[in-house]
């Protein structure tokens, strides 16, 4: 497959306002490949989101090279869209106009424009919510709207910065799961930022684990599972705890794994 993102020798560092230096990211050495579904995973504070910003233009490195579609990159590019964990819709515009305002700025026509929003907001199972606004509707349909904001410019990169952190637990696993339905019917390539070991498995193809501050690339996992993914799978199990593993001593099992991580380790 074509490389279609390239990071070489990174680093990123940020000064406080009193003036110290904080490094954020040291020798962040990186190849992605169209169509992979990466999952960037480490404790809060290991760089993940700055690392997403970097491919996505939204802020520069210090030191090294950021490469997108074989070129530098040094600011947001129009082959690629970006979903934030808040949900970003713009309040004062309903949910079709919201999902149309990336193809306005292409200078779409209007009327082809909100014909791929409608189609699009289908595929979310939000049709019929064409006229409502933001605060009408629940975080995960506010979510759904964003990401179909963001796929209604058909980009060929999806950068997706936590995108189900703020939502309940079983809106999440749906989430996750109509993600994936979409993502296997083109395979465009997904960069998507998570803390949650589970969440890295049940989605990615690779999943790039990271350090505690200053962020390092430490292990670079393929996964072998089918989709759909079983959660409870002995494979799936196996998978979980090489990566706890890593990540032990440098972020505690939460509450919300511990239960999985327990059931794993009883297949």
């Amino acid at each position: 497959m074509k490389e279609i993102i390239r990071l070489r020798e990174v680093n990123k560092t940020f000064t406080s306002e009193k003036g110290h230096n904080i490094e954020a990211l040291q020798d962040i050495n990186l190849s992605i490949e169209e169509s992979q579904f990466i999952c960037l995973l480490g404790p809060s504070g290991s760089g993940k989101s700055t690392l997403l910003r970097l491919m996505a233009g939204l802020m520069d490195a210090s030191e090294g090279e950021v490469e997108v579609m074989g070129k530098s990159i040094k600011k947001p590019i129009s082959e690629a869209s970006m979903v934030f964990q808040e949900y970003s819709l713009l309040p004062w515009r309903n949910i079709i106009d919201n999902v149309a305002f990336g193809l306005e700025v292409r200078k779409v026509p209007k009327k082809e424009g909100y014909a791929i929003a409608r189609n699009i907001l289908g595929k979310f199972g939000l049709e019929g919510f064409e006229k409502n606004y933001p605060y009408e509707l629940s975080g995960g349909m506010q979510q759904r709207a964003a990401i179909a904001r963001a796929m209604a410019v058909s980009p060929e990169i999806l950068y997706m910065d936590e995108p189900f952190g703020a939502l309940d637990a079983h809106t999440r696993l749906q989430m996750q799961q109509e993600l994936i339905s979409f993502w296997l019917k083109d395979k465009r390539t997904i960069v998507f930022v998570t803390h949650s070991v589970e969440e890295a498995i049940f989605l990615g193809t690779r999943i790039i684990v990271m350090s505690s501050r200053p962020g390092r690339i430490i292990e670079d996992f393929q996964i072998d599972l089918p989709y759909p993914r079983d959660r409870w799978s002995g494979k799936f199990g196996h998978y979980f705890n090489r990566l706890m593993d890593l990540m032990n001593g440098k972020s505690s099992i939460t509450e919300e794994y511990s239960e999985v991580y327990n059931q794993c380790n009883n297949l």
